[in-house]
C-alpha cells in the first residue's frame, strides 16, 4: 500500500536586518523632518506679513475638503459646491479688496514720504546754494516735468538743474543764490548763453535768481532767448503761478528790454 507523501509548506523566512535600508529610511525622514520644518517657517513668516493671504489659502484647504467630501457621499454634492464656490469666491474677493486697500495706503504713506520740499517764498533767503538748487529742482517736479536732474556742481558747464516741460521741451536751467544788494549781471547771462544752447542743447533756457537783474543783463537775454526769473516771479512760481516754460518768451510780451529786470 502506498501512502501519499504530504508536502511540507515552508516556512516563511523570518525577514533580515537590512542596515542600508534603514539607514536611508531614517535619512529620507530626517530631510522631511527638516523640509516640514522649513514649511512650516516660511508659513510663519508668511502669516506674519500678509495674514490676507493665509485667510484665502484656509478657506480655499476648507473648501476643498468639503466638496471631496460632498463628492464621495454623493448626497448634496450638486448643490454644495455652488454654494461653497460662491461663498470662497465671496471670500476671495473680501480678502483681496483688504489687500488693494492696504497697498492703496502703503502707496499715500510712500507718496507723503516722496513729496516734493518746494520752498516758500520767504525761505529763499535762507537757503545756501546748493539748496537752492535743489528748490528749484523740487518745483519743476511739482509742476509736471520729468527726469529732473541736479547737476550743478564744479564742472557743470553753466547748468544747475536739467527737465524736461511737460510739453516735452528740454528745460537748461541756472541757479543764482544772491544777496538783496547783488543782482544778476551781464556777465553771469553771458556765462550762461555761451553753454546752455550748445552745450547742453537746451529748447529752453532759463535763469532763476533770487533777486533781480540789471539791465545789460536783461538786454542779453532778450538777444538770446534766455527766460529770466528773478526775485519776484519766484515767489509768485513758488505760490503756483505760472512756471518759466508756460511763460511768454523773450520779446513776446511786448514789454522792452529794459523791463526784463522785472521778470
Amino acid at each position: 500500500m502506498t501512502v501519499p507523501e504530504r508536502r511540507v509548506r515552508a516556512r516563511r523566512a523570518g525577514r533580515r536586518f537590512d542596515l542600508r535600508a534603514t539607514s536611508v529610511t531614517f535619512g529620507l525622514a530626517a530631510i522631511a523632518l527638516v523640509l516640514t520644518g522649513w514649511v512650516v517657517r516660511m508659513a510663519y513668516d508668511v502669516a506674519q506679513r500678509r495674514p490676507v493671504w493665509v485667510c484665502v489659502l484656509a478657506l480655499g484647504a476648507l473648501t476643498a475638503v468639503l466638496l471631496r467630501r460632498r463628492a464621495r457621499s454623493r448626497t448634496t454634492g450638486a448643490g454644495a459646491a455652488p454654494r461653497t464656490t460662491d461663498a470662497l469666491a465671496a471670500a476671495t474677493a473680501t480678502a483681496l479688496d483688504e489687500l488693494e486697500e492696504g497697498r492703496a495706503a502703503e502707496r499715500v504713506e510712500y507718496a507723503r514720504g516722496e513729496e516734493t520740499t518746494a520752498v516758500l517764498p520767504a525761505e529763499h533767503e535762507e537757503l545756501d546754494p546748493d539748496e537752492f538748487e535743489e528748490a528749484i529742482a523740487d518745483l519743476c517736479r511739482r509742476d509736471g516735468c520729468a527726469r529732473v536732474e541736479v547737476v550743478g556742481g564744479a564742472g557743470d558747464l553753466g547748468a544747475d538743474v536739467l527737465a524736461v516741460a511737460p510739453d516735452g521741451r528740454r528745460v537748461v536751467v541756472q541757479c543764482k543764490r544772491y544777496s538783496e544788494d547783488n543782482k544778476v549781471g551781464s556777465q553771469d547771462l553771458q556765462r550762461f548763453g555761451g553753454t546752455c544752447f550748445t552745450v547742453h542743447a537746451a529748447d529752453l533756457a532759463v535763469l532763476v535768481a533770487s533777486t533781480d537783474f540789471t539791465a545789460p543783463a536783461a538786454d542779453y537775454a532778450e538777444r538770446c532767448g534766455i527766460v529770466c526769473v528773478n526775485g519776484e516771479r519766484l515767489r509768485d512760481w513758488c505760490a503756483g503761478g505760472p512756471a518759466p516754460w508756460e511763460l511768454p518768451g523773450p520779446g513776446q510780451d511786448g514789454t522792452d528790454p529794459s523791463g526784463r529786470a522785472s521778470w
